[in-house]
């Protein structure tokens, strides 16, 4: 079967994660432990090829993408041996992609800025994945542009609008490119666990009178969700969950520190406040630890080969139940459990988008 051939904006933790991910999927073929999804429609992980990759950091761009994903200050868990890739890591512009906060752990490259339109063509790149920081609100509005002229699918892990923006919507959609976004969903993530606990709660009676998530995690990303895209992360996190509470209560959920010394390692502390039989008081308090990098693997591979079931059947636009399946911020909120509906119908084709 032909590969798929994605390109990635953002050599960080997410892609360290994920090409790992791949050659481990690949060389254990039998393993399915850990994935969603062993095969998507008619795809498995090791139909997935990364043809090229752009970053900002010295010690990244110019490297061997099997040897820039170890790179500092890169710090997710290294579980395999990665052979050289044959894709070299080219420097794009920067934009906003290095925060105030992120100064102190990035080295900006020197090097020019590559025509990454023109890489992406001669890679043969079918899908652009963005897996910039949560801030780089510009970088990721170029990236989307970028995929626009190079004839490319975009998915977007990042909370920048885009997917859910009609305007760049109609742009994928007159251009018969399909979009899926926005702001990545973990595997077993915070917003998941949370709407799961709100969802068994209210489906048995409970009434919840307030609920607060609160991340504290290390690495690049924790950094700049924090000083730069706390705000941002916090709307889009509540909002995320509120689909998931069949009336409105007192929400809060977002990065609340960052913590150098827990490398890729992110803490999730959840407190719940509700009424059950009687009028009687429910408190739960739990906390859950993660390594924050391989916590995205699973879903990008699955909206990596939906993406690619959409570019088969010639789909533009915003894809709404890859986006619903897998991102805090689709087009069109839902509940998980309709998201997961949606995509079961997309890919027996009872459902166009």
């Amino acid at each position: 079967m032909t590969k798929i051939k994605v390109a990635l904006a953002g050599v960080g933790n997410c892609a360290s994660a994920f090409i790992q991910g791949l050659r481990y999927y690949n060389k254990i073929a039998e393993n399915s432990v850990g994935l969603r999804n062993p095969i998507l429609g008619e795809y498995k992980p090791s139909d997935i090829q990364v043809v090229a990759a752009f970053d900002v950091d010295n010690r990244k761009v110019g490297k061997d993408l099997a040897d820039a994903i170890f790179a500092t200050p890169n710090n997710t868990p290294k579980v395999i041996e990665v052979p050289m890739a044959n894709v070299i890591v080219q420097k794009a512009p920067t934009l906003d992609g290095i925060s105030k906060s992120a100064e102190a752990i990035i080295q900006p490259s020197e090097l020019p800025d590559v025509n990454v339109e023109q890489t992406l063509r001669e890679a043969g790149a079918e899908i652009l994945l963005n897996l910039l920081p949560s801030g780089a609100t510009n970088a990721s509005f170029y990236y989307a542009e970028q995929a626009l002229t190079a004839k490319c699918a975009f998915i977007n892990a990042t909370p920048t609008y885009v997917a859910s923006d009609a305007v760049w919507a109609r742009k994928f959609e007159n251009a018969q490119l399909p979009i899926a976004g926005d702001d990545l969903v973990d595997q077993v993530g915070s917003t998941a666990l949370h709407k799961t606990l709100l969802r068994l709660l209210s489906n048995n009676g409970v009434k919840i009178t307030e609920t607060y998530q609160l991340d504290v995690g290390g690495g690049a990303e924790s950094l700049d969700s924090h000083y730069r895209g706390r705000m941002r992360k916090r709307g889009v996190k509540s909002e995320a969950i509120s689909q998931d509470l069949p009336y409105d209560a007192p929400l809060v959920a977002g990065s609340s520190d960052f913590v150098d010394f827990m490398d890729n390692a992110r803490d999730s502390y959840f407190y719940i406040n509700g009424r059950q039989f009687g009028g009687a008081p429910i408190k739960i308090d739990i906390r859950m630890e993660v390594t924050d990098g391989p916590n995205a693997g699973p879903i990008l591979m699955d909206a990596i080969r939906g993406t690619k079931l959409a570019l088969k059947r010639g789909l533009a636009g915003s894809l709404e139940s890859i986006s619903a399946y897998g991102f805090k911020m689709p087009p069109t909120p839902t509940t998980m459990y309709r998201a997961e509906r949606w995509v079961e119908e997309f890919l027996l084709g009872k459902r166009k988008y």
